[in-house]
């Protein structure tokens, strides 16, 4: 019987390492994980430490002579740079090493494309995919762009370059009208949730660090959970009903990473800002792995990027049943912080404690006494926010609870 099933690809990682070692080390043991998810297999790495990175060959070129003998060796089908490489970088790699040149951002591409599974995620995949390939297209360049009539400009036609350079522009523009009318979709569904009074939390963190099985144990859903990096692409909307009997809408959101794609920001911006219009977030965090305090910060600086500014932050320290116990948990730029494990529920009810007490907060107090003929009012209290205490009276019904403020009015 003959085997007919794809070769895997084998691959060298490679590493310029400006200033610290042992972090160049741990990115390149990350950047590995990205291409055992893209389908690849790590046949070898490799890390030059340097002042800078070589503008033409990323590394120099002792280190570049040794990396040809390793690709011969591991018999490699191509390397992948830790770090986003420029056209004529990749062009003199090919050059010189014969094989396939790939950089981070095309791996973290690659794998966003095989994610995609909505209409929304496939556009914005495409979109960074296609902004990516227009800055490399490389040749003749400027030279070849018709402006207008003269010598050089009549003959059979354009150079498959600039055929090329149009394609994508003009593809590029059609995806950003489709995104547009994906973004005004997502705006009114935005204003849907604000007209339930429906208090709105994100999930946020790095990749992997759990937000979809958090999101599944805590509201029944069925997202898709691995132990991969970008398991989960598409952002998903549950309900969370907590135990004083009041809602929440939870949605989880796409992972981060260290050297996200500056691309893949701009495509996916108007999923990664259902962080920035939620009234809490919820900073996941892996506190069994050995990064997670590099992993926060991450997450921080790309929040911030983002405009995701003044937020009430809840730190969630997840996995605590793989973590060591005398790890020092701290995050200064949380407003709360709990310890739980999304696998075994340990701590989720403190979590919910939080959740309910942050709702309190925001809510107004009320506590008043309801005609019978005003019973109506008592409903949108129990609908829209939290009934505490209930007591049927001769001349009503007394009320005591919590109401959103824009309610308080109708209400009151």
């Amino acid at each position: 019987m003959i085997e007919t099933g794809r070769k895997k690809e084998k691959v060298i990682l490679v590493a310029a390492a400006l200033d610290d070692l042992e972090k160049a080390e741990q990115s390149l043991d990350e950047l590995g994980e990205l291409v055992k998810t893209a389908g690849a297999e790590v046949a070898g790495q490799m890390i030059q430490l340097r002042d800078a990175v070589h503008p033409g060959t990323y590394i120099g070129s002792g280190k570049l002579d040794e990396l040809k003998w390793l690709v011969w060796e591991k018999e490699a089908d191509g390397i992948v740079c830790d770090d986003e490489l420029s056209p004529s970088q990749i062009n003199n790699l090919e050059e010189v090493l014969d094989c396939k040149i790939m950089d981070r951002t095309l791996v973290i591409l690659d794998i966003f494309a095989a994610r995609a599974s909505t209409k929304e995620g496939k556009i914005q995949v495409e979109l960074a995919q296609l902004k990516y390939r227009q800055s490399r297209l490389t040749g003749l360049g400027k030279s070849l762009s018709r402006l207008g009539g003269g010598i050089g400009t009549r003959g059979p036609g354009e150079k498959k370059l600039e055929m090329d350079r149009r394609l994508i522009k003009s593809r590029i523009a059609q995806l950003n009208r489709e995104l547009a009318d994906v973004r005004r979709h997502r705006e009114v569904t935005r204003e849907q949730r604000s007209r339930n009074h429906m208090p709105v939390c994100a999930l946020v963190g790095y990749t992997n660090a759990g937000k979809s099985t958090l999101l599944n144990t805590l509201t029944g859903a069925s997202v898709l959970e691995e132990d991969k990096l970008f398991a989960t692409l598409d952002p998903t909307t549950r309900v969370l009903n907590l135990p004083g009997g009041q809602k929440i809408l939870l949605t989880d959101t796409v992972g981060f990473i260290s050297k996200l794609p500056h691309n893949l920001i701009e495509a996916f911006r108007s999923t990664l800002e259902e962080a920035k219009y939620a009234d809490v977030i919820l900073h996941v965090a892996d506190m069994s792995n050995p990064q997670m305090d590099e992993q926060m910060y991450v997450t921080y600086e790309t929040l911030e990027e983002l405009g995701v500014l003044n937020k009430t932050v809840i730190t969630v320290f997840n996995k605590c049943d793989k973590a060591g116990e005398d790890l020092l948990i701290r995050d200064f730029k949380s407003d709360a912080r709990v310890v739980v494990s999304a696998k075994t529920g340990q701590g989720l009810d403190t979590l919910k404690e939080i959740l309910e007490d942050w709702i309190r907060e925001q809510r107004m107090e009320i506590k008043r006494l309801y005609p019978y003929a005003e019973a109506g009012k008592i409903q949108m209290i129990r609908a829209y926010g939290e009934v505490t205490k209930e007591e049927y009276q001769a001349d009503g019904i007394y009320i005591e609870g919590f109401v959103p403020r824009e309610l308080y009015g109708k209400v009151n």
